[in-house]
């Protein structure tokens, strides 16, 4: 089958790969109807992450599966599916509780690499959640959102506690903080403000339901969150970048007693103890559990109450991925979908 691989700092190549199998009885084999690349990518990509070796690359899909193991009870051969970055059992305590992606068994959610004709999803009876019928073909693309971005920016948007009545800020203009302004605005949120200085993106977080656009960062961009909120602040913020200044920029921006959603990969964050203890903002975040939320997203979709398919603003071959990373990186592009 043909796959991606970063064998170095922007070394991306597309060749033929081993095809995946069932490995323990509880797998699947998934034939990728889509796939993308994530913003996350681009960490290993830019030499930010270590790369050892040649890698395969990608965790985000949707598909049909092909293949299940011996164990496998509720996914079965022919159905459509959507995949989540992690693998969970989602009967632990932990994803019981609503955070899988620190399920006690988590395995990366497709280890043979997603941006393939086919991968091997561990744990499919816990991972995968299976459409009732084929879906759309124009709905592939925002069904794909949620296998990560999406999902995402929701988890964003619900650690930072968004809902009816609530000011929300959205702190990066990437696939996850567009959606994320989408998430705010699905949970009631009265006014979300996105923070943005790129037009196409701000063209996007406005039509995703984003009432204000500021286009300062750092310490003036939450300086001006504070002139838009009557010196307060917003009650929630979601930071979608995982810097140091976009994570100072998020907790700048909150009033006292709001709240933080992260879930930008974190990068080189460091928190002052002292300077956090007085500003009374309360910080919850980390790896979305993606896997809580997909049926009421895919439900979502499928219905037609939502298209965050939007974001995928490039779409290539699969062929073609090398471009999709180079386009996003060189941000002319805000998300890349591959086509197998």
């Amino acid at each position: 089958m043909r796959g991606t691989v970063l064998y170095a700092p922007r070394d991306v190549r597309v060749e033929e790969r081993p095809y995946p199998t069932v490995e323990a009885p509880t797998d699947a084999v998934v034939r990728v109807t889509a796939t993308c690349v994530c913003g996350s990518d681009l960490w290993p990509y830019r030499g930010l992450d270590d790369v050892e070796g040649p890698s395969p690359m990608g965790h985000e899909y949707v598909g049909v599966v092909e293949e299940v193991g011996g164990e496998v009870r509720t996914i079965r051969p022919g159905q459509f599916v959507v995949g989540s970055f992690f693998a969970s059992d989602n009967t632990c305590e932990i994803c019981r509780a609503g955070y899988q992606s620190a399920c006690v068994h988590r395995q990366p959610g497709a280890p043979t690499g997603a941006q393939a004709e086919f991968t091997r999803v561990p744990l499919a009876d816990g991972t995968l959640v299976a459409t009732t019928a084929a879906p759309d073909p124009d709905q592939v693309p925002s069904l794909l959102a949620a296998s990560d971005v999406l999902g995402t920016g929701w988890f964003g948007a619900v650690a930072a506690e968004a809902g009816p009545g609530k000011t929300v800020v959205v702190v990066g203009d990437g696939a996850v903080g567009l959606l994320a302004v989408l998430a705010a605005r699905e949970l009631g949120a009265e006014r979300v403000i996105a923070m943005s200085r790129h037009p196409e993106r701000q063209r996007l977080a406005t039509a995703f339901g984003a009432t204000d656009l500021v286009t300062e960062r750092g310490a003036e961009g939450a300086d001006r969150i504070k002139e838009l909120t009557d010196g307060l602040g917003a009650h929630s913020v979601v930071e979608a970048v995982g810097t140091q200044q976009s994570m100072l920029q998020a907790i700048g921006s909150a009033r006292p007693g709001g709240h933080v959603g992260y879930v930008g990969v974190s990068h080189g964050v460091e928190l002052h103890g002292e300077r956090l203890f007085y500003t009374h903002v309360h910080l919850h975040g980390g790896p979305a559990p993606v896997r809580r939320f997909l049926p009421d997203l895919v439900d979502r979709i499928i219905d037609g109450r939502i298209d965050p398919g939007l974001v995928f603003d490039l779409q290539l071959p699969l062929d073609d991925a090398a471009e999709g990373y180079r386009a996003m990186d060189e941000r002319r592009a805000v998300k890349a979908l591959l086509w197998p």
